[in-house]
């Protein structure tokens, strides 16, 4: 790799550091702060916040239409990322420091203009990572940087609760100083970005209109290499959010460990996500995305298969699944994005238009989608199995316990053998994916 293309790379990929950071508190911790220290209540707050997220969705394909649309001297991504950034910062300040009378209007107005912002940014930036580069190997090396310094910001994030703790600040403190942090490396990050990465050409040739937000959705989906892919990235994310939404749960019921010690594993798996991915984009390389992303899920199901066969204390036995289920997540964040680069192209070639946002943007509302479901399904069972989250460890009965470690790893198990099903033969390879960039470089205007 030449010096000129790292450093595109590294420039690239910093902004993914700042725009990862909020996501854990804002998932976690910004309802607690609203509901408990402010006092406007759990019930009002979750309703607000799903109001919000509820726009947050549809804004999805929208954004992603008109960035594929935009024409400007600047580019069609890079308009959309600065308004974002000029939305996202100002709002992640006002929710993660709010004043002392806020109350759910205050909550709600900058709760939307936060995802609107992040979704103005997301959408663009990750369509943008997509057509930086033709190649199949460097689209794979493009996504890497991208989510592991990801992986990083969320890392930075979380160590600003323990940093505010050990200054005898509140844990409000802590959040502030995340959004602060934020928001100081995210500006420099997204002015870098759009001064110095040059956005790609888009291809010679006439354009055709390709409808409305609906049409085009509906054409993106007759697309059977990228629907396929989709499917299995929902089933993936369904897979993903099971263990992440009851991780709390498993290892406080389950394990009996500590919040300490929780938050040493939590550590100790996202480490090993980044570790991994130089081993998963040399693997790539060497096989296949399709294989490489499917040797990962056969990790993933050897690893998380043990875990109803572990009880309280069994700490160390769980820190190896932790392990060598981190290092499946680096499989999991940088491959499926780069396939996803590779069945766009035969877009490419069957409409003559670069789409990357719309495609991108329904990718986005499946992650979501997925997360949502995880979530929506695990608690009601839990619930309707009498489990009790407030109980005191080792009080929830057998029965409960045994369906909370069975939600956490061996449907996930299931899901990801479904994944596996969908991927282990993807059509898009590496054969047909270099004839479609031959075909597409003969048309004029694309990248190599």
């Amino acid at each position: 790799m030449t010096a000129a293309n790292r450093r595109r790379l590294i420039l690239y990929g910093l902004p993914g550091l700042a725009l990862a950071m909020p996501t854990i508190p804002v998932f976690v911790f910004l309802p607690t702060l609203y509901a408990d220290t402010l006092g406007l209540g759990l019930a009002a707050v979750g309703a607000v916040l799903l109001g919000a997220r509820l726009i947050d969705g549809i804004t999805d394909p929208l954004v992603g239409l008109l960035s594929d649309r935009l024409r400007t001297r600047w580019g069609r991504r890079k308009p959309w990322i600065a308004l974002g950034g000029l939305l996202a910062g100002p709002a992640l300040l006002m929710l993660f420091l709010p004043p002392d009378d806020a109350g759910l209007g205050h909550l709600l107005v900058w709760s939307i203009v936060l995802y609107v912002g992040w979704t103005l940014i997301s959408v663009p930036y990750t369509a943008w990572g997509a057509e930086l580069s033709g190649d199949y190997n460097e689209r794979s090396r493009i996504t890497g940087w991208r989510e592991g310094l990801m992986i990083v910001g969320i890392l930075v994030a979380g160590a600003m609760p323990v940093l505010a703790t050990m200054l005898g600040l509140s844990e409000g403190a802590g959040l502030g100083m995340v959004a602060g942090a934020a928001v100081v490396l995210g500006l420099p990050a997204i002015v870098l970005l759009l001064a110095k990465v040059p956005e790609v050409p888009l291809p010679a040739g006439p354009r055709r209109n390709l409808g409305s937000v609906w049409q085009q959705a509906k054409g993106v989906l007759r697309n059977r290499p990228f629907t396929r892919l989709l499917a299995a990235w929902v089933l993936n994310g369904m897979a993903s959010g099971l263990p992440a939404a009851l991780f709390p749960l498993y290892l406080a019921h389950g394990l009996g460990v500590d919040d300490a010690t929780r938050d040493r594993l939590i550590l100790i798996y996202f480490v090993a996500a980044v570790v991994a991915i130089p081993g998963w984009l040399a693997l790539s390389r060497a096989w296949s995305k399709h294989r490489a992303w499917a040797a990962a899920m056969v990790l993933a199901c050897l690893s998380f298969v043990w875990v109803p066969a572990l009880g309280p204390g069994d700490v160390w036995p769980f820190l190896v699944i932790c392990v060598l289920t981190g290092a499946a997540l680096g499989a999991d964040l940088v491959l499926p994005p780069a396939m996803q680069a590779d069945v766009i192209d035969l877009d490419a070639l069957r409409t003559g238009q670069r789409r990357e946002g719309i495609f991108f943007a329904l990718w986005g509302m499946g992650t979501k989608g997925a997360l949502a479901l995880a979530v929506g399904l695990a608690f009601p069972i839990l619930d309707w199995v009498g489990f009790k989250a407030d109980a005191a460890v080792g009080t929830n009965t057998p029965m409960a316990l045994a369906t909370l470690a069975g939600l956490y790893a061996l449907a996930p198990v299931v899901l990801k053998l479904g994944v596996l099903a969908l991927v282990w033969n993807h059509p898009m390879t590496r054969r047909r994916q270099a004839i479609i960039r031959k075909r597409l470089t003969r048309l004029g205007g694309e990248p190599s």
